[in-house]
């Protein structure tokens, strides 16, 4: 059926109605618009060619990754007539900062077109080795990151710098971790709490789609892949693995994407409009869920089975540009990655002897796995950790330092925790003197190396060095371990001001633990250090 000599918006309707039943080119020429997309969009091309001979509208499609499409779009210096997006979040959110008459994020024309969660993909052993863990059988993401922490799940994840669905992921967990429900906020990410998830990143690409490439090439290098559900289930139905791999939904929420085509030119609207009616009609919504997996945004149109999870429980973005950065900036380069060290200064002066050292060899279980609560999830020590203890009286007493492998080597270090080998003095400055000294040896050895101390003392200084002979010594030091945070636990009868100086000096923060367990304190410091 042809309507060349019908009004352009009733053709538009009987477009949308029939689904392609209908060319609204009128008989002229063809229309092209150039479209900026993302890469993951090459699976539409068989439609967009079925678009053209029905619309008269051709599409002539540049493809790069997400999140490097935004940032082409935030220099101004294009000459695309729309830009189709797996989520225009990241360009929205960017544009709030963008010099004045750049923001092409803003006022825009935008039509969402299909709809996919970032999700989990498990192997079958994984998958029931989590779900047996799991009340219910019900996954979440701080299922994922305590798995990922113990070394159980290797995933592969698209570069968040440069993939949505990477960004999406990031987002997801750590929307997780904050606890809040709500969308992120610069409090939410001030502190790192996806050390454990991260340690079990083994695969990463640029794209989704050379992340699956990657996976099904070098089959048990990884046993999981977070991306897009419609990605999954396409390289499930591929016949590219010897199993499919398992769907998870996390029932800590997703991240979804919506993929919203853009009209940047306002002179391009008719043509703009012809695409979108044509795109979001029933038929060809039902064509594009069969051809990509993706869930129609029409409601008339009957789910694929695969597509039945619900998504009520969809995860807000972050509203503020500051938090994205210092996310991205958190994670890091998913290529390059180095072990942190924690050192932990233990005082071990009398005063600790009986319950108080109950208490702390019970927050090191805690976080070695013993608290299954999500918030210890997020922080617990994780494969290829380092951990340093040193017992400190009026001076240091003993030190231990394990690298962790299993846990037999966490065991070992809870033992030595409350090892016995009390002394009658508190010397602070000087153990704190002695936790740089460890600091500088391990930063030496290995210059990448993320270092942090932790302070705990029940008591005042009453022996070794005092705070200016510290200082002293402390400015001497290298750059790079200047850098190096400490974080002193107000506990029992410390001295409040002493233990803010120490964070003042060194750049940390103090947690008071006396009004909450020394668990919950050091639960606090692991997010934050």
């Amino acid at each position: 059926m042809t309507a060349r000599g019908l009004p352009l918006a009733l053709c538009l309707v009987l477009l949308a109605a029939l689904g392609g039943l209908v060319s609204c080119s009128g008989g002229g020429p063809d229309t092209t618009l150039r479209v900026l997309a993302s890469d993951e969009l090459s699976d539409m091309k068989p439609l967009l060619d079925q678009l053209r001979q029905d619309t008269g509208v051709r599409l002539d499609m540049d493809y790069e990754p997400t999140n490097e499409a935004s940032d082409t779009l935030l220099t101004g210096r294009h000459s695309y007539d729309l830009a189709w997006l797996s989520s225009d979040r990241y360009l929205r959110l960017k544009a709030k900062r963008a010099p004045a008459g750049r923001t092409p994020a803003t006022g825009v024309q935008s039509t969402s077109i299909m709809r996919s969660p970032v999700v989990v993909g498990l192997t079958a052993q994984v998958a029931r080795k989590l779900r047996g863990k799991s009340p219910g059988g019900r996954l979440s993401w701080a299922d994922i990151a305590d798995a990922a922490a113990t070394g159980t799940v290797r995933f592969g994840m698209a570069d968040p710098r440069h993939s949505n669905s990477g960004l999406a992921a990031l987002v997801g967990v750590a929307t997780a971790a904050a606890g809040t429900g709500g969308a992120l906020r610069p409090t939410d990410v001030s502190c790192d709490r996806l050390r454990g998830f991260r340690s079990g990143q083994t695969l990463t690409a640029d794209t989704s789609h050379a992340l699956l490439d990657a996976f099904a090439a070098r089959p048990g290098r990884t046993n999981a892949l977070i991306t897009y559900e419609s990605e999954l289930l396409t390289l499930n139905a591929s016949g590219r693995l010897k199993q499919p791999l398992q769907i998870v939904h996390p029932a800590d929420g997703m991240v979804l994407s919506d993929y919203p085509l853009l009209l940047l030119d306002p002179a391009q609207r008719a043509a703009y409009d012809r695409v979108v009616a044509w795109l979001t009609g029933t038929g060809h919504q039902r064509d594009i869920m069969r051809r990509t997996l993706r869930r129609p945004v029409s409601t008339a149109v009957t789910r694929d089975p695969r597509l039945a999870a619900p998504l009520d429980n969809a995860l807000y973005f972050p509203d503020d540009p500051a938090v994205l950065d210092r996310l991205l900036a958190d994670y890091g380069d998913p290529r390059r990655r180095t072990a942190d060290q924690v050192i932990f200064l233990l005082d071990s002066s009398t005063s600790m002897r009986g319950a108080r050292t109950t208490a702390l060899r019970a927050a090191f279980a805690s976080l070695s796995g013993a608290d299954s609560s999500a918030t210890a999830e997020f922080v617990r020590f994780y494969q290829g950790e380092k951990l340093t203890v040193v017992r400190f009286g009026g001076r240091p007493l003993a030190e231990r330092t394990v690298t962790v492998r299993r846990p037999a080597d966490l065991t070992a270090l809870e033992d030595f925790v409350a090892d016995g080998g009390y002394d009658g003095a508190t010397a602070v400055w000087s153990a704190l003197d002695h936790g740089y000294g460890t600091a500088e040896q391990a930063l030496r050895a290995d210059p990448g190396h993320a270092v942090s101390l932790v302070l705990m003392t029940d008591g005042e200084n009453n022996a070794g060095i005092d705070r200016a002979s510290f200082v002293s010594r402390y400015r001497a030091r290298r750059a790079d371990v200047r850098a190096v945070h400490t974080y002193p636990l107000h506990f029992g009868d410390s001295d409040a001001a002493e233990l803010r100086q120490v964070a003042s000096v060194t750049g940390g923060r103090m947690v008071d633990a006396r009004a909450q367990s020394l668990s919950t304190a050091f639960k606090e410091i692991r997010g934050c250090s």
